[in-house]
């Protein structure tokens, strides 16, 4: 971290490094899918800061988690299953007791939003090493592995709840079963990503990042369900 200090433009380049590809991912998914009636700004921007926040939580939580979890397959689950319940207890904080879900469409939009904010500070994170060796080349390379897999990962995996409850905006009953089925569909989307990349030695990169980019075209898919959808207020 002295290195970084020390040497401003590598700081900036972990910083850009991490945090513009998520950016990046926020703006084509609102721009993408949320375009016709899009949700405030200033809301997106406080919901994606939320994001970056959950990640030394998580971290917290994930080093706690260490001292009595040895295997690392269950590591690898655990982890997904921390980031994601904080991602959604961070959206929570937004939408609980305030009238801005409109339509269901607006469910993934807020979870997406919080994923690329917790994606943006986890990748700077990622970054400040090989930068604070002041190896730029690697840092970039990182970076725009990072941009490729887990900032997408974190969206997908995170839009799942949130499409989810998006599908029982009008049910009186069944939400807590749908709500269920999207925690357990992100999670494990996340625990197998990460075993995949972690397991290998980045043979294996090109494969499951196809595998997950046919899990976002199902994402975009149910995201245009959810347009469809229309925007009659829920019951309550």
């Amino acid at each position: 971290m002295n290195e970084l200090i020390s040497d401003p433009k590598s700081f900036l380049y972990a910083i850009l490094g991490g945090a513009l590809p998520a950016v990046l991912w926020l703006w084509f998914w609102l721009y993408q899918e949320d375009r016709d009636d899009p949700e405030p700004v200033g809301l997106i921007t406080v919901t994606f800061i939320l994001g970056c926040i959950l990640v030394l939580v998580a971290m917290w939580l994930e080093k706690f988690s260490m001292g009595f979890i040895k295997d690392n397959t269950t590591q690898i689950i655990v982890w997904a299953g921390i980031e994601e319940l904080l991602k959604m207890i961070g959206v929570s904080f937004i939408i609980f007791g305030n009238n801005i879900i409109k339509r269901p469409i607006d469910y993934p939009m807020y979870f997406i939003a919080t994923a690329l904010g917790f994606a943006a500070f986890e990748n700077v994170l990622y970054l400040l090493k090989p930068m604070s060796t002041n190896n730029n080349l690697v840092g970039m390379l990182t970076g725009n592995l990072r941009f490729l897999g887990s900032t997408l990962l974190h969206a997908i995996a995170s839009s799942m709840i949130g499409s989810a409850l998006g599908l029982s905006f009008y049910l009186r009953q069944n939400r807590t079963i749908y709500l269920f089925i999207g925690i357990i569909c992100a999670i494990t989307l996340h625990s197998v990503f990460n075993f995949f990349i972690m397991k290998g030695s980045g043979e294996n990169f090109i494969p499951v990042f196809g595998f997950l980019w046919v899990i976002a075209i199902i994402n975009i898919l149910i995201f245009e369900k959810l347009k469809r959808m229309g925007v009659v207020q829920p019951l309550s």
